[in-house]
């Protein structure tokens, strides 16, 4: 299964007032594994840049004059995103937006064209924790997600934090199936496990940095019980 977690910035808060996008991030998730791939822009909005707007991302339109538009960069973004399932963190905003650049474009729309369904971590969120707030940072504080190098919003970084917390979010929706391609050889009695070619992972710093995380959580959320920690 391929998911993008996707984030943009913006000139403003209402599309459908000529508000326009100035940065997309999107990260790539294969089977729940976050991948390399990324797809990252700035944008020139041709536009002003509403205060409130900069005071939340950093960004003026005198820092995007020389980036490229949305058409020139459409093409790429489509064929990064096209089929696959978009995770976005209060996705009517995201949507709204982007359904407003393919209209300026003369396109029917967005989600028409590229095919995407589209899944709303905030929604989610609220489903499982009523009554809470269920912001990016206070998801990344409960499930003990660092996010400590955030001090303004930017899409590709805001991204990758979305993409822990979803993970987090749905965890209960992991198979604990290692992925043979055949249900009998698990189930025969004839089974041996040493005569399998199974892949080999070398694990890198980033994967471990990961793994500490999850330990870290899983003992906050056990109050100090995690047996790998106790160990």
């Amino acid at each position: 299964m391929r998911q993008i977690i996707l984030d943009t910035e913006t000139t403003g808060l209402n599309p459908t007032n000529g508000d326009r996008i100035i940065e997309i991030g999107c990260v790539e998730m294969l089977n729940r594994r976050i991948t390399t791939r990324t797809f990252h822009t700035y944008l020139n909005p041709e536009r002003e840049i509403e205060e409130g707007a900069t005071a939340v991302h950093g960004l003026r339109w005198e820092d995007l004059t020389d980036k490229p538009t949305f058409a020139q960069i459409q093409k790429d973004f489509a064929e990064f995103v096209e089929g696959a399932e978009l995770i976005i963190h209060n996705a009517p905003f995201d949507i709204g937006f982007l359904e407003a650049e393919y209209k300026l474009l003369g396109y029917e729309g967005f989600q028409a064209l590229s095919g995407c369904n589209v899944v709303d971590t905030l929604r989610l969120a609220k489903q499982l924790h009523p009554g809470k707030r269920n912001s990016l940072d206070s998801l990344c504080e409960r499930y003990g997600i660092s996010n400590t190098h955030r001090t303004l919003h930017g899409a590709l970084l805001d991204a990758r934090l979305l993409a822990e917390v979803y993970l987090a979010l749905t965890r209960g929706q992991d198979s604990l199936s290692i992925g043979f391609e055949s249900v009998e050889i698990i189930n025969s009695e004839k089974a041996d496990l040493r005569t399998l070619s199974l892949p080999l992972f070398e694990i890198d710093a980033a994967a471990c940095a990961a793994h500490e995380d999850y330990l870290e959580t899983l003992h906050k959320e056990s109050k100090g019980n995690c047996v790998w920690r106790i160990l």
